[in-house]
C-alpha cells in the first residue's frame, strides 16, 4: 500500500468466539461487536494455539512460539533481545503505543495485586507511548504505568480509562501514522468487583448453557458466567466508543481496526470450571476476530483462513507495508486476508499447554496438538489422544481417537504432530524438565534449543530488515 494505515489493535482477555456476534446470536446484545463484523471481515478460524495470556502474548508481539521465546507460564520476564512488533512498525516510521495490560513481565510478581511496573526501555518492547501494567485485578480505580517510574491510577472503570488513554495517544500525533495495541483486563476473572451494575442490567433473563457443560457444572457456573458476559458487554462498549472516535475524528477510513482476544474460557464446558483455559477444547482455542479498513477489509465478509497468535505480526507487515524481521516464525496471511485468488494458506497449526498452573511450573496437563478447519487432534503427556470432528460434533462431545472410521485421519494428523514438535524442537515431557530454563529472578536463559545468551543482551538489529 502506497499509503500505509494506522492500526488499532484492541484484544480483551479470556473472551471466546461463542458468545459473541457474528459467530453466535449472543445472550445480551453486543452492538458494536456486530457493527464491526457488519462493516469488515470476520475471521472464523482465529486461534489461541497456547491458550494462556503469557504465551500467546508473546506470540501475537514476537511471531514467534513459546519454545522459541522462553514464554512457558505466566509472569516471566521477557528476554531484551526479541524483536517485538513494536520496534518493527516504530522503525518503519510509525508511531508506536500500548495501553493496558501487557504481562510479558514479572511486575509484582509473586504478589498478584502488588506495586507493578514495566520498567523504561527493552522489557517495553519498542512501543514508545506505555500506558500499561503487568498485571493487576483492580478494575475500578486501577494504575497503569507511564513513561517514567510513576504510577497512574485512574478514574472509574476500566474499559473507559484506558480508552481515555488511547485517544490521548492517538490525538498527540502529527502526519505519521500510528500503531497502537489496547488490552482491557476484561473479561477476565477478578477477586473484586467485575463491572458496573448497567452492564448487569442488560444481560437477558435466565442465561443459557450448550450441551457440553454437564447439569452439575451449571449451577457452579452461573454466577461467573453472569461476570462474565457484563464485563464482555463492557469491551463492546468500548470497542463501539473506539469506533465513535476514530470516525469523528476522520481517521477510521485509513485506519486498520482489529478486535480479537488472547484465550477463551471453558465456563463449565467439558466439564471444566468456569475459569479454567489452558485446554484443547474450542471454548479456549477459538477467539473472536474482525477487522475493517475501508477499501481493503469490509463489506460483512467471512474468511476461514486459519490463523494462529504467531501469524499476526507478520500479517500486519504485510498489509501495512512494514518489513517482516527475520527472527518471526509465523507467516505472513495478508493475501488470505483480503481473498487474493490464489492466496496461500496453512492447513493446520500447532496447538499446546506446557503446564498445570498459570505461574509455575506443575505438572498434569502437558498436551500437543493441531487444529485444522475441520478437526482438533491432542496428545496429553498422560496417554489420552483426543480426536475431534468439528463438522459433526462442534461441542466436542464424541471423542474419535479410538474409532475404527478415523484410524488414517488420526495417523495422518499423528504425523503432522509430530512433524510441529520436530521444526520447533520440543518434546512432550514433564514441564519441570524445563525449570531451567529460567534464572532466579524469572529470566529466560534457555529454550527448546538450547543454552541462551545474557537476558538482558540488545537485539541483533540487523535481523530488523
Amino acid at each position: 500500500m502506497s499509503d500505509r494505515p494506522n492500526v488499532v489493535v484492541l484484544f480483551a482477555d479470556q473472551l471466546r468466539a461463542c458468545d459473541t456476534p457474528p459467530y453466535v446470536t449472543p445472550q445480551a446484545p453486543m452492538p458494536n461487536m456486530a457493527r464491526l463484523a457488519e462493516q469488515g471481515v470476520t475471521f472464523t478460524n482465529m486461534i489461541s494455539t497456547c491458550p494462556v495470556c503469557t504465551p500467546y502474548r508473546s506470540m501475537l508481539l514476537t511471531g514467534r512460539h513459546p519454545q522459541t521465546t522462553g514464554h512457558l507460564m505466566n509472569f516471566v520476564r521477557t528476554r531484551h533481545d526479541e524483536i517485538g512488533i513494536g520496534d518493527a512498525f516504530g522503525r518503519a516510521g510509525y508511531r508506536t503505543g500500548w495501553v493496558g495490560k501487557w504481562h510479558l513481565h514479572t511486575g509484582s510478581f509473586p504478589q498478584i495485586n502488588g506495586a507493578d511496573f514495566v520498567p523504561e526501555g527493552r522489557d517495553r518492547l519498542g512501543f514508545a507511548y506505555w500506558r500499561g501494567y503487568n498485571f493487576h485485578m483492580d478494575y475500578f480505580g486501577g494504575t497503569v504505568n507511564r513513561d517514567d517510574w510513576r504510577a497512574e491510577k485512574w478514574d472509574g472503570y476500566e474499559t473507559d480509562a484506558l480508552n481515555r488513554y488511547a485517544m490521548e495517544f492517538v490525538g498527540e500525533g502529527g502526519d505519521e501514522p500510528f500503531c497502537l495495541f489496547i488490552s482491557p483486563h476484561q473479561p477476565h476473572v477478578t477477586p473484586f468487583e467485575s463491572a458496573p451494575q448497567e452492564y448487569y442490567d442488560r444481560l437477558l433473563g435466565e442465561l443459557e448453557f450448550p450441551a457440553n457443560v454437564p447439569d452439575e457444572m451449571r449451577q457452579r457456573s452461573i454466577e461467573a458466567y453472569r461476570d462474565y458476559l457484563a464485563m464482555t458487554l463492557a469491551v463492546d462498549d468500548m470497542l463501539g466508543e473506539l469506533m465513535r472516535y476514530l470516525e469523528e475524528s476522520g481517521l477510521a477510513e485509513k485506519t486498520l481496526l482489529i478486535f480479537t482476544s488472547d484465550h477463551g474460557t471453558q465456563m463449565g464446558a467439558q466439564g471444566r470450571p468456569a475459569w479454567d483455559k489452558k485446554l484443547p477444547y474450542e471454548e479456549s482455542l477459538r477467539v473472536p476476530m474482525m477487522a475493517r479498513l475501508p477499501g481493503t477489509l469490509e463489506g460483512d465478509t467471512t474468511r476461514d483462513a486459519l490463523t494462529a497468535p504467531v501469524d499476526l505480526f507478520p500479517t500486519l507487515c504485510g498489509l501495512c507495508d512494514v518489513p517482516v524481521p527475520r527472527t518471526v516464525e509465523g507467516i505472513d496471511l495478508s493475501d488470505a486476508w483480503l481473498g487474493r485468488e490464489g492466496a496461500a494458506e496453512q492447513d493446520a497449526v500447532f496447538t499446546m499447554n506446557f503446564t498445570k498452573a498459570y505461574d509455575y511450573l506443575v505438572e498434569g496437563e502437558e498436551w500437543r496438538g493441531v487444529r485444522t478447519k475441520r478437526h482438533v487432534y491432542t496428545r496429553w503427556l498422560n496417554g489420552l489422544t483426543e480426536l475431534f470432528d468439528l463438522d459433526a460434533d462442534p461441542l466436542q462431545m464424541r471423542n474419535l481417537a479410538a474409532d475404527p472410521a478415523s484410524r488414517e485421519l488420526r495417523e495422518a494428523l499423528d504425523r503432522r504432530l509430530d512433524a510441529f514438535m520436530s521444526e520447533r524442537s520440543d518434546a512432550l515431557a514433564p514441564c519441570t524438565d524445563s525449570a531451567n530454563w529460567f534464572d532466579e529472578q524469572r529470566r529466560i536463559v534457555r529454550n527448546a534449543h538450547g543454552p541462551l545468551g545474557d537476558p538482558e543482551q540488545p537485539p541483533d538489529w540487523s535481523l530488523l530488515s
